[in-house]
């Protein structure tokens, strides 16, 4: 563990202006409010901040994060408060360190939800000042080196498989590679330790059989590079056992099937030189079709700038080479912390566009599944690179399509998009784009992005967008349903109410303004009884039978069965009163209650058949109906007020297909008999909103 001074002593010899009495007096603070705790290594917990302080030294960045490092636990784990840590070292310090603070466990989350909640807030913070990143991103790289003293396997295995879903995917995304590969290295070892074992004995095994192999094709490189005029450093190892499994994966092939195991770096002083060497080294050994990379003329997303080539060493070996200058390896390796400390702060926009990106997903998400699903699409997919017609670049994961470029370009694109050209030429837009394509989107401003557009997009931007234009779509229709059912209503109120009356009964209901309730009454969350309550307190305690909606209450009378016998109706069919039923009973379980026509009795010749019949008392079920409408306004506002005119209360509404000019939905209506079931889908029929009504 660092000790004091030699902490102060690194961070002054980069940076001789800083605060040294800050210094200090932080890390005094840290070993203070710490005090006995222990970590599982049974070392003082205070070591963890000073290490992950002395991490960000090696980065040599700012004393405001030297000293957010210090304390970024101490908020959550001991008695400090921000308001404190503000009054004492400032405000953006105190901003940092909140930013970075480790959530409390929520134990009544699931573990989905936890790390949704963990990453949303991780996220927002980040969006304000990316150094919450870099000195999280130290945390937990600190956390893996020590993951092992953690007893637990299953805990050491979570947080395995979160540094390799979440963290190494954020520290490739802003260029932090060192980072990383070793925190892809700890968690493989955790997850996969059969594999990690064979790979790296595989490894130490080459390694000795072949001696200096490494050192003497790192020598011949250079000597090559020299004969041409090239002051050059190369270097040369064996590649990441992460990426030798990965790639034996995806590949689906063997160790001894993987050739290209060795990697070699060159550097050299100029740019100019990176294409004379890449020159040389392809004249002198014969170069692989198809491996060759420029990212120096066209960089990474993260700022990644390097030649890559694939050459065949002495007829026999495959070796990788990168060629980059001294400069573009300093940023390789810790991309964004490194320009940071270099530019007091200031980074190239194309280095931080993912971020809003990532900010945007996150308004956009609703649920724990999709967050972390989108999160993931945005942080850990190979990229290429497409034009607009202009020459603005953009990157995208493979497999992207005009869909996710004009959601890459705007939002707004994305959302009006209805046709694209990529280079010149019309093409559907569930195309895949390939590497240096330019690409034109045709919009217009009236439409609206589709829900079968999720079936190709591979962004999780533009998922996310899509996914938050459909549920405001149909909160919007359901909405609508809902006022055509709430004015169905207040006409069978015994007087006319006004605005005061809705304000009041959207008070008694608890909710929070007009669309809610709405939503609420054509959702079917709330039944009619309820809203005439709140409008006209009293009003439904006397409404005559035929007033009230169907009871969900039903009986029926089987013949041949011990009264009490438990019974359902079948979801396959709904039956409904007027309908011939039969009842299929299995060793075990209760009854379940089919039409006779129903296409599942197929499948009960296993099951005991039972004659049944309604009873005389059933006063309503539930049936289910297809309905597709034209797509244009007012259309679900019609369908709805053919139920209220009927009298059918809706159970559930959901749009299964969104296909212009259609829309497709399936309702389940609470109705008295079949043929009150029968009038509804005769009266959608005739309706000219719907193209096409049905039973399920």
């Amino acid at each position: 563990m660092l000790r004091q001074y030699e902490l102060v002593e690194r961070v002054l010899a980069y940076d001789p202006d800083a605060d040294e009495a800050m210094l200090n007096r932080a890390y005094v603070y840290t070993v203070q409010k710490h005090g006995s705790q222990k970590r599982a290594s049974g070392d003082p917990y205070f070591s963890h901040p000073v290490e992950v302080a002395g991490l960000m030294t090696e980065l040599k960045l700012d004393q405001e994060t030297i000293i957010t490092a210090l304390l970024h636990d101490t908020v959550e784990d001991t008695l400090a408060t921000v308001d404190e840590v503000e009054r004492l070292f400032g405000p953006e310090v105190a901003r940092l360190v909140d930013g970075v603070t480790k959530l409390s466990k929520i134990e009544t989350m699931s573990d989905k939800e936890r790390a949704a909640e963990n990453l949303r807030k991780f996220l927002l913070a980040m969006s304000e000042d990316l150094r919450v990143l870099l000195v999280k991103l130290a945390d937990r790289l600190h956390n893996m080196r020590t993951l092992h003293y953690i007893k637990s396997e299953e805990k050491r295995r979570r947080i395995a498989r979160e540094t390799m879903d979440i963290y190494a995917p954020l520290a490739e995304r802003v260029g932090m590679y060192e980072y990383m590969r070793e925190m892809q290295l700890l968690a493989f070892e955790q997850l996969e330790p059969e594999a990690f074992a064979t790979i790296t004995g595989r490894l130490a095994s080459i390694k000795s059989e072949e001696g200096g192999q490494v050192g003497s094709i790192a020598l011949s490189i250079k000597q090559a590079l020299a004969e041409a005029g090239l002051k050059v450093e190369v270097s040369g190892r064996e590649k990441h056992p992460f990426s030798i499994w990965r790639k034996m994966a995806e590949r689906h092939v063997s160790f001894e099937q993987i050739t290209d195991i060795m990697a070699f770096r060159v550097l050299t002083e100029s740019v100019e030189d990176c294409y004379t060497a890449l020159g040389v080294l392809h004249r002198t050994w014969q170069m692989i079709p198809g491996r060759f990379k420029d990212y120096v003329s066209t960089p990474k997303m993260n700022g990644y700038r390097s030649l890559h080539t694939s050459l065949i060493y002495n007829n026999a070996m495959r070796v990788e080479v990168q060629i980059k200058t001294h400069e573009m390896h300093r940023i390789n390796e810790f991309g964004l912390a490194a320009h940071w400390a270099y530019k007091q702060g200031e980074l190239p926009d194309g280095q931080v566009g993912w971020v809003r990106d990532l900010v945007e997903i996150l308004e956009a998400s609703h649920d724990p599944d999709e967050l972390l699903e989108n999160t993931k699409m945005a942080i850990y997919q190979d990229r290429i690179f497409a034009f607009t017609p202009k020459g603005a670049l953009y990157q995208l994961p493979k497999g992207a399509t005009p869909i996710d470029f004009a959601f890459a370009v705007h939002t707004n694109l994305g959302a009006q998009a209805v046709g694209a050209k990529i280079n010149g030429r019309h093409v559907p837009l569930r195309t895949p784009l390939g590497n240096g394509d330019v690409v034109e989107i045709i919009k217009s401003r009236s439409s609206e992005p589709q829900l079968s557009w999720l079936a190709f997009v591979v962004t999780g931007k533009a998922r996310a967008a899509i996914r938050r234009a459909v549920r405001q779509k149909e909160r919007a229709e359901i909405a609508e349903i809902g006022r055509k059912l709430y004015e169905e209503i207040a006409d069978r109120l015994p007087s006319k109410i006004g605005k005061k009356a809705l304000a009041d009964a959207i008070k008694r209901l608890k909710y929070a303004n007009e669309e809610e309730l709405m939503v609420a009454i054509g959702s079917a969350k709330i039944d009619d009884r309820q809203v005439m309550e709140a409008l006209v307190p009293g009003s439904a305690k006397n409404l005559p039978a035929s007033e009230n909606w169907p009871s969900q209450q039903r009986a029926i009378a089987v013949r041949g069965l011990t009264p009490g016998m438990a019974f359902k109706l079948a979801d396959c069919c709904h039956p409904v009163p007027g309908d011939r039923i039969v009842g299929l009973r299995r060793v075990g379980q209760g009854v379940t209650v089919h039409a006779i026509d129903c296409l599942s009795l197929a499948s009960g010749i296993d099951a005991d058949w039972i004659d049944l019949s309604w009873d005389a008392r059933t006063d309503g079920a539930v049936g289910r109906i297809r309905a597709e409408l034209y797509n244009r306004p007012g259309t679900l506002a019609e369908m709805a007020g053919v139920f209220a005119k009927n009298h059918a209360n809706v159970v559930n509404l959901e749009m299964t297909q969104r296909e212009n000019p259609f829309h497709t939905y399936e309702v389940d209506l609470e109705v008295r008999d079949l043929a009150h079931l029968t009038r509804i889908v005769s009266a959608l029929r005739a309706s000219d909103a719907v193209a096409q009504a049905d039973r399920i």
